[in-house]
This record gives C-alpha cells, sequence and structure tokens, in this order.
C-alpha cells in the first residue's frame, strides 16, 4: 500500500520506518526541513531502539522518503496516517492546531485530485480502463464509489471524543469538496507504543483500535496491520479516541500508585519492592507488572499531557474525578520529594544522571529530570548533566523547543562523559542506568548518591551512608 505519513516526530518517524519495512511505500511530511532531510539522508530525527536501522534500510531499498509537499504526497498515496502533534494548554486542553492545519492541507489536495485515485478510477473490477468523463463546467471528478480507489486519511494523534467527526471531518470536507464515507475515507487509529520500545510495539502490539466512520475505512486500516499479533477492535470513532487516554490515565495512576506506596515503605523503613513483588505475584486479582515499581516521577509527551486532557474534559463536562484529577499532583509530590532529597545532602555541585524522561530516548518533552533541573538551577546550584542519549545539535522539532524554554542554557550544562559529571559533583543524582554511569558511579567514593531508579545494587549500597534511595 501506499501511505503518506504527517509528522515525523516519534510516532509518525516509526510508524513511516516500521510500515516501510513491512513492505508498504512510504512518504514522511513534515514542515520541519530538518526532519526531512534527516530522513532523505536515512538518518532518523529520533534516538529510539532499532529506529536508526530500519530508517536508513527503508531509505536505501526506496520504500521510505520524506518530502514537505503535502499535495504531492496526497497524490501520489493511497492512504494519509496522521501523527502530528496535540499538545496542551496550561489549563489542560487539547490544542488541534496541528490537526487542523493538516486536514485543510489534506481536503485541499483530495480537491485538486489524487493520481493514485485516478488511476484506480479508471480501471473496472477486471482492470480494463473504463470511460470517465468530467461534467462541462465542473472543475472536479465526480467523487468515487465508496472504496474504489479513493483516499482514505487515518488520524494516529491522540485526541479527546467527537475530535475527529465534529471538527476535521467538517474541516476535510470543506476543503476537498467531497463527502466523508464516499469521496475519501476516515478512520482513528490510536498508537500503543512506548518510546524505548516502540519498534518492539509496533511489531507486537498489544491490541489494534480501529475507529471506522465505515467499513470500507476499516478494512483499509486493518490491510496496514495485517499480519501482526494482538486483538484486533473495529469500534466507533469516538470509542477510538477515548481508548488511548483510558490507557495512559491508569498508566499514570499505576506510576503514582507505586510511587505513594515506596514513599509510605521507606517512611516505615520497608523495601517497597519486596513489598511490590507479592502484591505483583497475584496474576488473578492483581494487575501486569508494567509501571508498577517504585521509581522517579512519570513525563514524556503523553501521560502528563493526557490526563490533563481528560481531567479537562470531566471538568466541562461537570464530571467529578478526584483519583484521577489527583495522579497528577501526586506525581509532582514525587517529584517534591527528590528535590527535597538533594536539598538535605548539602552539597551545591550536583550531577545529574539522565535528562530524558526515559531511558534509550532523547525526548525532553515533560521530563521530570528537566523540572529537576530547573529547579536546582533555580535556587543556585552548579549543576553538571550527563545523558548519553541527549545531544543538543540533535534535538528537532517540538523537543527542541520545550527544552529551548525550561534550560535555554542546557549545552553549557551537558558534558561528554559520566566521568566528567561525577569528578564535578558533591551530590550525584541519579536518573538513568546506562552502562557508563554505573561504571562512573562504581568511584563514587563518598559522594551523597541519591538514586531515582533503583540502582542494581542498591541493596548493597543502602549499607552507605551516603546513598539515599527515592522510596527503597
Amino acid at each position: 500500500m501506499r501511505i503518506s505519513v504527517f509528522g515525523l516526530g516519534y510516532v509518525g518517524c516509526v510508524s513511516a520506518a516500521c510500515l516501510a519495512s513491512a513492505g508498504h511505500e512510504v512518504v514522511g511530511v513534515d514542515v520541519n526541513p530538518l526532519k526531512v532531510d534527516l530522513v532523505t539522508r536515512g538518518l532518523a530525527p529520533v534516538v529510539e531502539e532499532r529506529i536508526g536501522e530500519l530508517t536508513a534500510e527503508a531509505v536505501r531499498s526506496g520504500a521510505l522518503r520524506a518530502t514537505a509537499d503535502v499535495a504531492e504526497a496526497v497524490g501520489s498515496t493511497d492512504v494519509s496516517l496522521v501523527c502530528v502533534g496535540t499538545p496542551s494548554a496550561p489549563n489542560g486542553s487539547l490544542s488541534t492546531a496541528y490537526l487542523e492545519r493538516v486536514a485543510e492541507q489534506i481536503g485541499r489536495a483530495l480537491a485538486a485530485g489524487t493520481p493514485a485515485a485516478t488511476e484506480k478510477s479508471t480501471e473496472t473490477s477486471t482492470g480494463t480502463p473504463a470511460a470517465v468523463e468530467t461534467p462541462a463546467g465542473t472543475s472536479a471528478p465526480e467523487p468515487p464509489a465508496a472504496g474504489a480507489g479513493r483516499h482514505t486519511v487515518v488520524f494516529r494523534s491522540t485526541m479527546l471524543p467527537g475530535t475527529c467527526e465534529d471538527l476535521l471531518v467538517p474541516i476535510l470536507e470543506r476543503e476537498s469538496g467531497l463527502a466523508a464515507g464516499t469521496g475519501f475515507g476516515v478512520a482513528v487509529n490510536p498508537e500503543f507504543l512506548r518510546e524505548g520500545t516502540s519498534v518492539r510495539d509496533f511489531f507486537d502490539p498489544p491490541k489494534t483500535v480501529i475507529g471506522e466512520l465505515d467499513r470500507v475505512s476499516g478494512d483499509v486500516v486493518a490491510a496496514l496491520y495485517e499480519g501482526l499479533p494482538g486483538e484486533v477492535f473495529r469500534v466507533p470513532i469516538t470509542v477510538a479516541e477515548m481508548t488511548k487516554y483510558t490507557d495512559n490515565a491508569f498508566h499514570g495512576l499505576k506510576i503514582s500508585f507505586a510511587n505513594e506506596i515506596g514513599a509510605i515503605c521507606q517512611a516505615l523503613g520497608l523495601d517497597s519492592h519486596q513489598v511490590m513483588d507479592v502484591f505483583l505475584a497475584d496474576r488473578k486479582l492483581n494487575v501486569s507488572p508494567a509501571y508498577l515499581r517504585p521509581g522517579f516521577a512519570f513525563g514524556g509527551s503523553c501521560l502528563p499531557k493526557d490526563l490533563r486532557g481528560l481531567v479537562y474534559a470531566a471538568r466541562r463536562a461537570d464530571v467529578s474525578v478526584p483519583l484521577l484529577a489527583h495522579v497528577l499532583p501526586s506525581n509532582d509530590d514525587h517529584l517534591r520529594r527528590a528535590f527535597e532529597l538533594v536539598t538535605a545532602a548539602g552539597g551545591r555541585r550536583v550531577g545529574l544522571f539522565g535528562l530524558s524522561f526515559k531511558p534509550g530516548t532523547d525526548d525532553l518533552r515533560e521530563s521530570p529530570m528537566v523540572e529537576l533541573a530547573e529547579r536546582l538551577l533555580g535556587k543556585g546550584y552548579d549543576l553538571r548533566i550527563y545523558d548519553a542519549n541527549v545531544s543538543l545539535s540533535r534535538l528537532v522539532g517540538a523537543n527542541r523547543d520545550y527544552i529551548a524554554s525550561r534550560l535555554p542554557h542546557l549545552g553549557d550544562l551537558l558534558s561528554g562523559s559520566a566521568g566528567e559529571v561525577l569528578a564535578h559533583a558533591d551530590v550525584c543524582v541519579v536518573g538513568c542506568k546506562d552502562p557508563d554511569v554505573l561504571d562512573a558511579l562504581a568511584g563514587a567514593g563518598d559522594r551523597v548518591i541519591i538514586d531515582l531508579v533503583r540502582l542494581p545494587d542498591a541493596a548493597a549500597r543502602r549499607a552507605h551512608p551516603g546513598y539515599v534511595g527515592l522510596g527503597w
């Protein structure tokens, strides 16, 4: 199948490379010329396990290319997969500006006619050319019959229920002059990719959710993932929109639950991981181990944003959600605990090991480590940071914009090695378990170590007077 992928961030970049490696012909589309150039040269715009190799191979084989030309991308493909960002405002409301812009652009491209659709609509079911006439006085061909070569627009971005049908479909219809369901297909296909393991998650999904405007639109999306494991749910569009919020709200709840248990256990002198081992052993009544390990606060581009959006939507609907409304405050409290551990240590020179919100990525958006660094700088601490995956020169798009607004002098704070940060620090704040960080910490001596991730030798380190675990 020929697919255009709009937005070359984490979701779009991974989706494009994985679909290309699965045998599809993929065109990546982005307004950022740097991202387009990177993909054109066979380089992934993001740091992610296996994504570099997949992108390089797909570009080399000709299965993947990138462009900023929307009309050309839509015109040369059968499906548009929309993966643009939906950032939230401080009050939790969802920004649909990027979605609206892409819907307008795709609509205009559809109005101009797509070669892919035109080619198919001029053939009968037996493959012989059919006569196609354009009525006098009209500037565009009549819409093809449902499924007969029509273009299908698939929204993969996270958006609140009603966004697709009430906002985006009217834009597509207005700009294209075509009717959804006949002139073009529409579907919502939320992603369940975890940064750091997103390639694995793409090929081994926990489930596939297809919100379909009509059966033919759903069939197109189902064909994209044919052969992949996991149950397939074909549901109304609004149900599909809600599933991603439901998942992420529960993920945030699990993390906050584990962190609050960790804080209580530490206060009582208990090993929280032993407590959770017992809890997790119950596979009948309790839940899976994912996210249920006491550690640092959660962050990233999805969980905080989606929780805020869900709580905002509940408020607007006059629905009380006291548990969900307090998940983010609970997460903030856990961040405050880490900050207070640093201030209690007494040293003014602090080394931060790890900056991205999750190991194995360079995504800094809403990273609790970035927030911690910002608070420490605000209090006058002399800070040095090491993260093997974070290079200022490689940060692009929303990721770069975010860090520029939060840590504008990041380039002055980043060090080239874990050893350099250790040599600088009186207090070591450990937010990752990279091998080079573990090697450096072996020579930490009598420095204070504040462990946010439970180091592999945490049990042995607890006997060291300078070691402090966040919740264990």
